[in-house]
C-alpha cells in the first residue's frame, strides 16, 4: 500500500508538473479582470519565501475571502493564546490576500504581529522547501483544502497538521474513493481533522481517515468588525421609511433573476429598496450595465452616492461591506442558489437575526439549511414568481420576518463552541507554545523561561560552569555528562549529542541537516515537554541547543536533575523490589505505552525510584510517539517489555548481587495488563 501510494504521488507531481502552463495560463486569463492574479508569482511558486519573523509558529490556511472570514474569531484566539509564536496566515486567492492585508494592519495599531503569503502550488519539491523553511509548529487547514505533497512533506517533517471545520459531501466523497490508493494514506497523514457535522466524521472515517471527531462549524461564531457595525450606523439613517432587501453574494444568471423579480415588486412596494451585492468584484460594472439596460433607478457603493427617494436598487460595489448590508436589512437572500452554485453562507443573516431567503440549491451549506427548516426559520422559492410573493408577503407582514430572523438567530446561539474545541486540540498539538527561542544565524536555542527567565548561550558550555565553581560531578559513561548547579539553585543535566558505532569514530559528534525541530536535543527536549504536559513522570527539560556548522550540526540539552532517585540496576544490587514496587513499575509504562511513548532503550540503568517511592523514566534520545498508522501498537509495545527483561537479565548474568529473578518480571506484566485494561474501560 504504502509503496503504490508513493507511485500514484509521483503520477499526481509529475501531472502537477506537466499541467504547468495550464495554471499560468489560467492565472493570467482571471488577472485580466483582477490584475492581483499575474503578482507575487515568486510566492506561488516558493521562489521568495517568508521572512525569517514567520519561522517556528502556527500557520494557518484559510484558502480564500470566505474561509478567512470565517477563521476571524480563530485567529482572535491563537493570536492571544499564543502571543510569542509568530501567526502566518496563508491563501490562495487576491480578494482574501487583501483581506489578511487589512487584519495585518489592525493587529500591528495592537502591537500584534500577523504574517502573510500566498501558499505554494502543491509542487513536491517546492512544497518541501516552503516547508523547511517555516518550520512550523502546527499547521491548521481551515475545511477542505488538502494537497497529498503538502501533507505527506508535513508528515516527513514531523509537522502537526489540523484540518478544521471539515465537511465532506457524499459527492466529495465519492469522488475521494475513486482514488483511494492515493487519498488514504493522505488522509492518515493529518494528525487530527474537526468536522463541521456527524455525517462528514462518517464519510471521513470510512475514507481511512483515523484521527476524527466533530468539533462544530466555527461560522457560528461570526466576528463583527467594529468598523462594520460603524458603517452600518451612519448609513441607517438615509434609509428611514424604506424597507431593504438585501440580495448577498449573487453570481451571473442570478441577479437577471432577482432584478426581474423586484421589476414585478417596486409597483405595489415603492418603499422596498432592493441592495445588490454580487459575489466577485469583476461583475461590479457587469450588473452595473444589468441595471442600465432594465432602466432600474439605481446608485453604486463604489461612487460614495446616497439613496433617495426615487432610488430602486443600491448595487453594493465595495469590498469588505457584506456584513454592514446585512445589519441594515429587513430580510436577506442568499446568493448562488437560485442557480446550481450551491448557495453561500446564511449564518451571517442569522447572527444579526434577519429573515433568510433562499433558492433551492443550498447543497453547500446543507445542514445549516436542514437545521433552519426544521426550526421553520427559512424561506425557500424556486422561482421568480415564488420570490416576489416571497418578499411581498414579508413587507406587508413584517412581523413574518421578525419571527423568522428570532428563530434564526436563536439557533445560531445554540450552536457555537466549535472555536474552543478547536483551540483544545490545537493545545494538545502544540506542547511547546510556552517554550522561548534564542536564534543567532548559526545557533538555535529553545529554553524553558519559567526555569531560566534570563537565558544565555554560553549555558551549554562545561567551561562556563567550571569557572563558576557550580559543576557538582560527571558522570564518565561513553561520553562525559555534566551535573550543575543552576541560578535558581535546582540541578541539572548538561549533555552533548554524540555519534555512535563505527561512524562515530570518523565522526564524534556532527549530525546530517535536518530541520531543527527534528534534531537530537529539540525532538528530546519537545517528547520531554509534552510528556510533563501529560503528567508522566519524566525529568523537567530546561533548553536544548541545535548549533549550525558548515555541514549538519551539533546539539546539547539541559535537563532539569531528579533529586533523590537510585537507577533500577543500583537498586537492584542493593535490595530486591517488592511485588507491589514491580507491579507499580508495570502501571507505568502502561500509562507510557496508553500515550503512545516509545522509548528505544527501555532498560534498568533508564528507571529511576525517588526517596517517596515514585517511578520515573529517563533517556528519552531518539524516541518518539508512535503513530498508530504507521506501527502496529501490540507489537512495540511488547518489543518495549521484552527489552526490559533482557536488560535485567544482562546484569544478573554480569553482576555477583543483583536481587532479580525472572518470575517477577510477573508482577510487573501484571501491573501493566491492570493499567491498560483500566483505561479501556474508562473510555467506554
Amino acid at each position: 500500500m504504502h509503496a503504490r501510494f508513493l507511485l500514484l504521488r509521483l503520477m499526481y507531481s509529475a501531472m502537477i508538473v506537466a499541467l504547468t502552463p495550464l495554471l499560468l495560463l489560467y492565472l493570467l486569463l482571471r488577472s485580466r479582470k483582477d490584475p492581483a492574479y499575474r503578482q507575487r508569482f515568486a510566492e506561488r511558486f516558493a521562489f521568495k519565501l517568508p521572512a525569517a519573523s514567520a519561522q517556528n509558529g502556527i500557520v494557518l490556511h484559510t484558502v480564500s475571502v470566505g474561509e478567512f472570514n470565517a477563521a476571524k474569531p480563530l485567529i482572535k484566539k491563537l493570536l492571544l493564546r499564543y502571543p510569542q509564536l509568530p501567526l502566518t496566515i496563508t491563501c490562495t486567492t487576491p480578494t482574501a490576500s487583501a483581506a489578511i492585508a487589512k487584519l495585518q494592519a489592525e493587529q500591528r495599531e495592537l502591537g500584534k504581529k500577523v504574517e502573510h503569503c500566498y501558499l505554494p502550488f502543491d509542487y513536491p519539491v517546492l512544497m518541501r522547501r516552503w516547508l523547511k523553511w517555516m518550520q512550523p509548529q502546527l499547521l491548521l487547514i481551515l475545511e477542505t483544502e488538502l494537497w497529498p505533497n503538502l501533507l505527506a512533506n508535513c508528515k516527513a517533517l514531523a509537522i502537526p497538521t489540523l484540518v478544521v471545520n471539515a465537511r465532506l459531501s457524499a459527492r466529495s466523497a465519492k469522488g475521494y474513493r475513486r482514488f483511494s490508493a492515493l487519498t488514504r494514506p493522505m488522509l492518515q497523514h493529518i494528525s487530527q481533522i474537526l468536522t463541521q457535522d456527524k455525517n462528514s466524521a462518517r464519510r471521513f472515517q470510512a475514507l481511512g481517515a483515523q484521527q476524527v471527531s466533530v468539533a462544530g462549524n466555527i461560522k457560528f461564531e461570526l466576528d463583527v468588525p467594529e468598523s462594520s457595525t460603524h458603517l452600518a450606523q451612519s448609513l441607517k439613517p438615509v434609509l428611514q421609511g424604506r424597507m431593504v432587501w438585501v440580495a448577498g453574494s449573487t453570481h451571473a444568471g442570478e441577479d437577471e433573476l432577482l432584478i426581474q423579480a423586484y421589476q414585478q415588486l417596486k409597483v405595489q412596494s415603492p418603499e422596498l429598496l432592493l441592495v445588490l451585492v454580487p459575489r466577485h468584484p469583476e461583475r461590479f460594472d457587469i450588473v452595473a450595465q444589468l441595471l442600465q439596460q432594465q432602466h432600474v433607478r439605481f446608485i453604486r457603493r463604489s461612487k460614495g452616492q446616497l439613496p433617495d427617494a426615487s432610488t430602486e436598487v443600491w448595487l453594493g460595489d465595495s469590498m469588505g461591506e457584506l456584513l454592514s448590508w446585512y445589519q441594515l436589512a429587513d430580510f436577506v437572500f442568499i446568493g448562488g442558489s437560485l442557480i446550481e452554485r450551491g448557495g453561500h453562507n446564511p449564518l451571517e443573516a442569522m447572527a444579526f437575526g434577519k429573515a433568510v431567503l433562499s433558492g433551492p440549491y443550498v447543497f453547500n451549506f446543507q445542514l445549516v439549511f436542514a437545521l433552519l427548516r426544521q426550526q421553520q426559520a427559512y424561506f425557500q422559492v424556486a422561482t421568480v414568481a415564488e420570490l416576489a410573493s416571497t418578499v411581498t408577503k414579508l413587507v406587508q407582514q413584517p412581523e413574518l420576518a421578525a419571527e423568522a430572523g428570532t428563530k434564526g438567530l436563536k439557533l445560531y446561539q445554540q450552536q457555537q463552541g466549535a472555536v474552543a474545541r478547536i483551540m483544545a486540540q490545537a493545545q494538545a498539538l502544540v506542547p511547546l507554545a510556552d517554550v522561548s527561542i534564542i536564534n543567532n544565524g548559526k545557533a538555535i536555542a529553545w529554553f524553558d523561561p519559567a526555569f531560566y527567565p534570563q537565558f544565555e548561550l554560553q549555558y551549554f558550555q562545561p567551561e562556563f560552569w567550571q569557572q563558576q565553581g557550580l559543576v557538582t560531578g560527571q558522570s564518565k559513561g561513553r561520553n562525559t555528562v555534566w551535573f550543575i548547579r543552576q541560578p535558581n539553585g535546582k540541578e541539572a543535566v548538561l549533555r552533548h549529542y554524540y555519534r555512535g558505532g563505527l561512524v562515530g569514530k570518523l565522526n564524534k559528534d556532527k549530525f546530517w541537516p535536518e530541520p531543527v525541530a527534528q534534531s537530537r536535543a529539540m525532538a528530546e527536549f519537545s517528547l520531554l515537554w509534552q510528556m510533563r504536559q501529560w503528567g508522566l513522570p519524566v525529568p523537567r527539560p530546561c533548553a536544548a541547543l541545535y548549533q549550525k556548522h558548515s555541514f549538519g550540526y551539533s546539539a546539547d540539552i539541559l535537563i532539569e536533575r531528579i533529586s533523590g532517585t537510585t537507577d533500577l540496576a543500583h537498586l537492584l544490587q542493593q535490595r530486591a523490589l517488592t511485588g507491589t514496587e514491580w507491579q507499580q513499575l508495570g502501571a507505568l509504562i502502561a500509562r507510557f505505552h496508553q500515550h503512545n511513548v516509545y522509548h528505544s532503550d527501555l532498560n534498568c540503568h533508564n528507571i529511576l525510584l525517588d526517596n517517596q517511592g515514585q517511578f520515573w523514566l529517563i533517556d528519552f534520545d531518539k524516541c518518539a510517539i508512535r503513530s498508530c498508522a504507521d506501527f502496529p501498537q501490540q507489537s512495540w509495545k511488547l518489543q518495549n517489555l521484552q527489552r526490559l527483561l533482557r536488560s535485567l537479565n544482562k546484569e544478573k548474568q554480569q553482576l555477583p548481587v543483583f536481587h532479580w529473578q525472572q518470575d517477577q518480571f510477573a508482577a510487573l506484566e501484571l501491573g501493566y495488563q491492570q493499567a491498560a485494561s483500566h483505561t479501556i474501560q474508562s473510555k467506554n
